[in-house]
């Protein structure tokens, strides 16, 4: 199969039918073979009906119903596992990606030999709330990935089917798929302008908590990728670092003590910044060498991904 397209939503009835329609048509034209997943994540209105219904029409046509609410990126994991495409597209259920750009995202995978492409929305229909916070937001995610994506979660991207098979999407990460993949080691990533659309139905699901959310996951990939595998690089490191600073306050005051007895060490504040020092060192080398225990003991500690075999 040529493509999958994995659309992941919640309360989108009114766009359904035309998405579906409007997919069918760029296949149909571009003589893909292809499958629309789609994923209803927990919505309260007609969508599941809707895609039972667009199911029966069309057997390229699927759904996964979530019980409750789960997020984006667990509609996504699970639509992936599904997936069967060569190449697997994902969109936003509320037409403001254009499944007219299907054909070329999927000539840069196939034919570029691109690992990922992902959408930028260069000319944004958003008010400048929503723009300016998300301009920091890309900024912050380039400089701590190094990768050069203008817009990290633009909803249309386009994956070779090994990238998505050997990444694991979960928490509110589906942001971050293309610092996954680098971290899975597909580091042939690009980008492509795309048309965004003003929403025609329905409103936006998302509100301001996902720019300090996005950002605090920014923290925790950014950390997980360097140090996952080896936490003691980190906190022994700077469990070191304080308590070696502690311990030569505490050798200094000491020697201030004993040699010269002009005061007491406990009337010193540098005293209680040395001892805090200390206990925090201590603290932080404890957590690195449990960190290291967990680790070892887990089990995808020896979890590789392989390319490709000769001989064997």
């Amino acid at each position: 199969m040529d493509i999958s397209v994995v659309i992941p939503l919640l309360n989108e009835e009114e766009s359904l039918p035309e998405l579906a329609g409007w997919i069918e048509k760029v296949m149909l034209e571009n003589k893909f073979s292809w499958e629309i997943i789609f994923v209803d994540d927990g919505s309260s209105d007609n969508s599941w009906q809707i895609i039972e219904d667009l199911s029966v029409k069309s057997p390229a046509i699927r759904g996964i119903k979530f019980r409750r609410n789960y997020g984006k990126a667990a509609a996504l994991n699970v639509a992936f596992q599904e997936a069967s495409g060569d190449v697997v597209i994902t969109m936003d259920a509320d037409l403001q990606d254009s499944p007219d750009e299907i054909p070329e995202l999927y000539s840069m995978i196939k034919k570029d030999g691109f690992d990922l492409v992902s959408g930028w929305k260069k000319k944004r229909h958003d008010p400048i709330t929503k723009t300016v916070p998300t301009r920091f937001y890309n900024w912050s995610a380039r400089r701590m990935s190094g990768i050069k994506l203008h817009d990290f979660n633009c909803g249309l991207k386009a994956y070779r089917k090994s990238v998505i098979k050997s990444i694991e999407v979960y928490g509110d990460m589906h942001r971050y798929i293309p610092f996954l993949a680098k971290w899975a080691g597909f580091r042939k990533i690009g980008e492509k302008v795309v048309r965004h659309q003003k929403r025609k139905y329905g409103k936006t699901k998302f509100g301001l908590d996902r720019f300090y959310k996005g950002y605090l996951d920014l923290l925790t990939i950014s950390f997980m990728s360097r140090f996952a595998k080896r936490p003691m690089h980190f906190f022994g490191l700077w469990g070191s670092f304080l308590f070696t600073g502690g311990m030569f306050i505490a050798l200094y005051l000491a020697y201030e003590k004993f040699f010269h007895q002009a005061f007491k060490m406990t009337e010193r504040p540098l005293f209680f910044f040395g001892l805090l020092a200390m206990i925090l060192g201590t603290q932080l080398f404890i957590a690195g060498f449990l960190g290291e225990l967990v680790s070892r003991n887990s089990a995808d500690r020896n979890h590789y991904l392989v390319e490709k075999k000769t001989g064997f």
